[in-house]
Formats: structure tokens, sequence, C-alpha cells
């Protein structure tokens, strides 16, 4: 067979049948062959776009998400998509074909050195160093990406698609994960019958291993409060009565305020990272004197970030049912009280959903300016707390939400909540803008029959509108939500905060992206009216689902600005010289 046959041979052993990406010559030999092997090249946009989209084709589908462009511009296009899916754990492979051996040096055109553009976000990275090696490094990529859960990069010399080789496929290797070892599980079967007050923070690896039903009969077996990472909203069904809501940014105030009364607590599949514990609400909520019961598949993440007295590598699914399984047949000392700290978690929860329903606009001096000044402006402006509220209320319950960076973005975390896994994606650690948009889109070719919706402020939406034409071009219908508020909200709230209001560079002034979005071929609605909010919502779903159609529901907002990520990120400006003075 030739090296293009072995490729993509290779790719079909492992399941590939759809990849994102723009053509080029430097792949035009295996791309002939996509379509007889059963794969579809779905063309993009911009080569950042097809990252995200092969990130959350991943999340969604639980399989490989596959990312290819034209070497040199097309590939480095593709860093930032990577980098997010690296932060998400998502098993990415980018294939980065590149300039020809016998050129290679020379400066020529779209050269470049593609294998340290991805280094930091890979875990492993694949070059073919001879044609009859093709579809051992393809497979190899395929492999890693799922044992590793993280992208891997496919770097090919384009003359090596090429010739004529003898190849073997291999077959997929994907490894089967454990509980962890006997003694930590032990360990933390013990800090668990003595407990006085568990809490189960429910993580990725909750969703990554389907943990959910394992974790749902732990909780149940300790009467534990359950409570999300970080923007993982969907790792715990909201409507069980022993879920608490997310923790970190604008995260639930009574997962935080139950977790701090933890004197024990479980990270499943969670790696607990820093800005998913900050501070938050006025709370700094992390029980400082509890036994923390790390889980997680990689052993690096293991008291990195938190102090912990047990650590158990190895899958969620496993661990959960293993620490379980020591727990039958004993008393555990939270028996005892197992009703009243049930009471504890539905009186927090109430007075959370009730402050929810009564928070309808920021209450900080810039946001009640900002609120003042509007109503002298024509048009009307809605109070994105309230508009998160009335979203949330209109969601089907089988939606997939992506939601990208930005602050009202940030303050839906207060209001996103799911029944199932594998329906919430967010940037995460990397924050990249940009992300939502594309990334549902992706969602929604993994699964057609899943109601799929973008969160993205104008700033963000900006990086990446321009990928409705790939929804109109190829029959791809999702809905997109935009908060229009005319600002860079987020990095705007530290000019509040710390420079006296001196705005540089965080005003917007857009046109209409309802319009936009009808010039591209999709719907668009604007909405300027509280009511309409839900009915909006309710209608592009709709004709997402039965019309096949692509909605841009574009909403106008006031200016006011929930909390600042961090409030330790900056200090107030100290100025020497005398034509700065005035600048603090």
């Amino acid at each position: 067979m030739t090296p293009s046959e072995a490729f993509v041979e290779t790719l079909a052993a492992n399941g590939v049948t759809d990849m994102f990406g723009i053509m080029g010559s430097a792949f035009m030999d295996p791309m002939d062959i996509f379509a007889p092997a059963g794969i579809r090249l779905i063309p993009v946009v911009h080569e950042q776009g097809a990252g995200h989209m092969a990130d959350g084709y991943a999340r969604v589908s639980g399989r490989h998400g596959v990312v290819i462009g034209q070497n040199g511009p097309g590939i480095s296009n593709c860093v930032t998509a990577i980098a997010a899916a690296y932060w998400a754990h998502t098993p990415v492979v980018i294939i980065t074909p590149e300039t020809g051996t016998m050129s290679m040096g020379l400066g020529g055109f779209q050269e470049a050195n593609q294998l340290p553009m991805f280094e930091e976000f890979t875990k492993y990275q694949g070059h073919v160093t001879h044609p009859a090696r093709m579809a051992e490094y393809t497979g190899r990529c395929f492999d890693r990406a799922m044992s590793e859960m993280g992208p891997t990069q496919l770097n090919i010399p384009r003359d090596y698609f090429y010739g004529e080789i003898k190849a073997e496929i291999p077959k997929p290797n994907r490894l089967d994960r454990g509980a962890g070892g006997e003694h930590s599980l032990n360990e933390a079967a013990e800090l668990l019958a003595k407990a006085k007050f568990p809490v189960i923070i429910s993580g990725g690896g909750v969703v990554m291993g389907d943990a959910i039903e394992e974790c749902k009969a732990l909780a149940e077996r300790l009467g534990a409060p359950v409570v999300n990472s970080y923007l993982h909203n969907d790792s715990f069904p909201a409507s069980h009565p022993l879920w608490c809501g997310p923790l970190g940014y604008q995260g639930s105030k009574a997962a935080m305020k139950l977790i701090a009364q933890a004197d024990v607590v479980v990270a499943l599949g969670s790696r607990l990272g820093p800005f998913g514990t900050l501070p938050q609400h006025g709370m700094d909520y992390w029980p400082k004197n509890a036994k923390i019961i790390q889980i997680d598949a990689d052993n690096k993440m293991l008291g990195l970030v938190k102090k912990i007295s047990v650590g158990i590598c190895g899958d969620a699914k496993a661990a959960a049912k293993a620490i379980l399984s020591r727990l039958d047949g004993k008393t555990l000392d939270c028996d005892a009280t197992r009703e009243e700290r049930y009471a504890t978690v539905q009186a927090e929860k109430a007075a959370w959903e009730n402050e929810l329903d009564n928070w309808t606009h920021e209450k900080d001096a810039y946001s009640l300016d900002m609120i003042e000044e509007q109503k002298k402006e024509p048009g009307n402006y809605l109070h994105p707390r309230q508009v998160l509220r009335e979203l949330e209320k209109a969601m089907p319950e089988d939606v997939m939400v992506s939601t990208d960076i930005g602050n009202i973005n940030s303050v839906a975390n207060s209001y996103l909540r799911f029944e199932k896994p594998r329906s919430f994606f967010a940037a995460m650690s990397f924050g990249n803008c940009g992300y939502a948009f594309p990334t549902i889109i992706g969602a929604k070719v993994a699964a057609p029959h899943r109601p799929a919706v973008s969160y993205a402020g104008d700033g963000a939406w900006g990086m990446s509108l321009m990928e409705t034409m790939t929804c109109v071009r190829h029959n791809i219908p999702v809905t997109a939500v935009v908060f229009h508020n005319r600002q860079w909200g987020a990095e705007k709230k530290n000019q509040v905060d710390f420079y006296n209001r001196r705005f540089v560079a965080g005003e917007l002034d857009n046109q209409s992206f309802a319009e936009i979005a009808r010039a591209m071929g999709a719907e668009g609605i604007t909405v300027d009216k509280l009511e309409d909010v839900g009915p909006a919502l309710k209608k592009a779903i709709d004709m997402q689902m039965n019309e096949g159609k692509t909605t841009i529901i574009e909403i106008m907002c006031t200016r006011e600005l929930g909390d600042p990520f961090r409030r330790d990120a900056l200090s107030k400006p100290v100025r020497h010289l005398d034509k700065y003075k005035d600048y603090v």
C-alpha cells in the first residue's frame, strides 16, 4: 500500500469518521481517499475554529477529535485551540503535515518547525521518520491521546505520503485503568468511616470516566453533599437532592458554605486546580483543617495544589466502587447525623436559589452608575443576571452548552446546571476568548440529536462569529447567545477596581450581530425585553432541531459588571514620576 493508504486505514481503524480543518496541498493525497474510507473532512473558516471543534467533538463523544491543516500557517493557527484542549484533558489528535524532507531548512514557502509549537500542550508528539512507519506513528498518537487523556501531535513530512510500503495497520490499544493502590483505598475508607461531615467534589474525571452513577452511590451511602468542581457543572445531576452546585469563580454559595463545614473531602476525578478553589463571594471557603482524599488518574496531580491526606492514582469510576465496597456493611460515624446534615444541605440550597431569584442586578457602585446612565440612552438594556436566569429556565433537559471567557459568561456559572454528563464545555485553565462557538459546533457534529447552545460576550464573539458560515455551509445547526454589552467586561472590571475607572481599550462599538448573522445565511434575533429571552431561546432551539437552522440570539445587556476573576491578581498603582502622579 501507499503511506497515504496506511495513514487513512489507521484513522479508520481508530473509528475516525469526522475531521476538522482547511484543505491544503500538504495532505492532498490522503485527503483524496478520505471519503471512500468513511471519513468526512469538515472545512472551517479558521484553523483555530477547527481545533476547538475537534475539542467539542471529543468531549461529547468520548472519542478522538481530529484536526488537520496546511503546513506552516495552517498549523500555527491551531496552537491556541490545542492549548485549550490540553487543559480540558481532551483526546484531540492534531495532524501536522510539514515541509518535505528535501527542502527542510531552506526557508521555503510555508516552512516552519512545527514540533516546538505544540511541545507544551501535547501529551505525545509523533514525528514520522520514514514512510514505512506511517501506520505505526499514526496509531501511537491515537493510543496516547486516550491513555494520557490529552492532545497528541502527528507530524508528517509531506513527501512521506507518497511511494509504496509494506505496513500492518495496528489495532487500537486502550488502557484499562484500575481503582488505585490497596493501601490508599483502605486509608480513604477508614477516613470516611470516621467522618462527621463528608463532602464530595465531583470533577472532570467523573465525566470522562463515566462515573456519575458511582459518584451518586458513594454520595448516597455517606449522605454527603456533592459539589461540582470548577467548570464541570455536568459532573453530577442537578435534580439529585445532594447536588449543591459548582465551586470556583461565580459558583454556588450553597456549595461553598457546605464544603467549608467538611471534615473529610473526597475530590473524585479532580486536580483541585487553583482557580477553582479561590475565595469567592467574600468567602474563603476551602476547609483548611479537613482531611482531603484526592482521586485522579494522573499521579502528578495528587497533592499538587492542595495538601492532601490520601492520594489515589486511579480511575474515578473504579476508585469510587472500591471505596464503596470497603464501606459496605459498616456503621459510619456520619450515619448518626444523616437527617440533620440533609436538612442543612436543603436549607443552604434553598437560600441560594432564593438569592439567585432576587439577585436582579449587580449592586456595586460602578454597576449602579451604569444602570442609571443607560436609562438615559436610546434603546432597552437588560440586567445580565436576569437574562441568565431566564435562559436557564428555558434550557431543554438534554442541552449541550459551551461558554466563552468574559464577565457575563463567568456569572453564568451560578446558573448552569445539567442532568447528563458531557453537556458543558468551557475553555478551562487556558481561558482563551473565541472558544465557545466553534466548540459547540464540534459537539453538535458528534451529537446531532442534542440541542447545542453557546454563550459569548460581544468581545469574544468577534473572534469566532465567522464560523457561522461553517454552520450554514455544512448544515450544522446550532444556537449562539451573544451578550451585547459593548465592552471587554472582564478586563474593564480591573480598571474599575484598581485604576479609578480610567478606561483604555475596553469599549466596543458594534454593529448588530443579528444582522451580521442574517448576512451569513443564519437566523438572527435581537432581544431587548426580559420576557422575550426564554421564548427566543426556545424558538431558536426549535428551529435548530426541526428546521436545521443556526440562530444567533443577540441580547442587549447593561454595562454592569460582576466580581473580578480574582482580587489578588493586581495591586493599586504606584507612580514615581511627576508626569504620572495623577494616575493612581
